[in-house]
């Protein structure tokens, strides 16, 4: 049975992540530090089962690190502890350069004393694999779209920190020889989203009668992924990608926000309408834009699906549907989650 240590696999994407890993076989170490978007009743279906392993814990614990690898001997590292909202980096820069770039580069050593003690067959099967965002390219006019090659040019303190980590483990292959892979995503959506992000924001607050914020002129463009598709990307890129190298994985599925908070208010006109029969479109609210707004983000994964052979199989309408239908199903885990330290106010205004 292989095992691999998952950092961050209590949050969004890690823990689709480590419920897909679990349920197709594989025995994951799972260490997260539980911060607020951390949430381990994602992963309630796993209580009792031996093949998950979780572990309280920081990536800059190089002592706890240290020991987990020791203990368990994994056969990869999937890195996906971060912390990852951009209004959130604007108000706290300091929480994503710890986390971000001091977190990973700890990682990393640890992950390169654990390779070199390896024998010759357990290291050439080893990985490392670090997951990252289509952000750390900038932004986009309104044509074209980031390849592997395009180079980084990251506008807020979030995408900075991802970039300076891109950097590490990059860097770490070059001169240590770390087997390490790279993978940079588009904008997720899907089940167990912590409700600060697009998706789920809208949901909640559309289903409570408030005002649905857009920034600006809701104009901004993101190619959106499906969260299970891009956990069928990762696996594909650890069983196949080549030492070195980086993927990128979109959705094909770009869309302006205004048409992602109209697809929500009809949807959930469809199946909870108001009260007072009105359409929720009239909760929208334009608002003034976040600082250093990136206009357009889109993937070309034509890398990924070329060599690897991956394919998005979820459209967006498909994984819009679902979303909904999965955030009005599961009203007690947002409600556990919505702890009183998130109120889905407003962050991330400074200028």
């Amino acid at each position: 049975m292989q095992t691999w240590l998952v950092t961050g696999g209590a949050g969004f994407i890690g823990g689709n992540f480590v419920l897909d890993a679990v349920a197709s076989g594989i025995r994951v170490v799972n260490l997260d530090a539980l911060t607020y978007a951390g949430n381990l009743d994602t992963l309630s279906s796993l209580d009792g089962n031996d093949r998950h392993v979780f572990v309280q814990g920081d990536i800059g614990d190089r002592a706890l690190v240290d020991r987990l690898l020791a203990e368990h001997r994994p056969q990869a590292i999937v890195n996906f502890a971060a912390e990852s909202h951009v209004d959130r980096s604007i108000d706290g820069p300091a929480a994503f350069v710890q986390t971000n770039v001091v977190g990973t580069f700890g990682l990393l050593e640890a992950a390169r004393e654990y390779f070199k003690a390896l024998d010759a067959g357990a290291r050439a099967a080893f990985r490392f694999l670090h997951v990252s965002t289509d952000e750390v390219y900038g932004s986009l006019g309104d044509e074209g779209k980031f390849t592997e090659d395009t180079p980084y040019a990251p506008n807020s303190p979030y995408s900075a920190s991802k970039a300076a980590s891109d950097h590490l483990v990059r860097a770490y292959h070059h001169t240590y020889g770390l087997p390490v892979l790279t993978t940079n995503c588009s904008n997720n959506y899907g089940p167990y989203q912590f409700p600060e992000k697009l998706i789920p924001l809208v949901i909640l607050k559309a289903l409570a009668g408030e005002p649905l914020p857009v920034y600006g002129d809701g104009r901004n463009v993101r190619d959106w992924l499906f969260v299970k598709d891009h956990c069928a990307a990762i696996r594909r890129v650890l069983e196949a990608g080549r030492p070195g190298e980086t993927y990128n994985v979109g959705g094909d599925a770009e869309r302006q926000n205004i048409e992602v908070v109209k697809a929500i208010c009809a949807l959930l006109d469809q199946r909870r309408p108001r009260e007072d029969g009105k359409p929720r479109e009239s909760q929208i609210t334009f608002v003034k834009d976040r600082p250093g707004h990136d206009r357009r983000y889109a993937i070309d994964a034509s890398k990924i699906q070329t060599e690897l052979g991956w394919q998005p199989t979820v459209d967006f309408e498909q994984g819009m549907a679902a979303t909904v239908d999965w955030y009005l199903a599961n009203e007690a885990w947002v409600r556990r989650v919505l702890d009183g330290s998130y109120r889905m106010e407003r962050i991330g205004q400074e200028a």
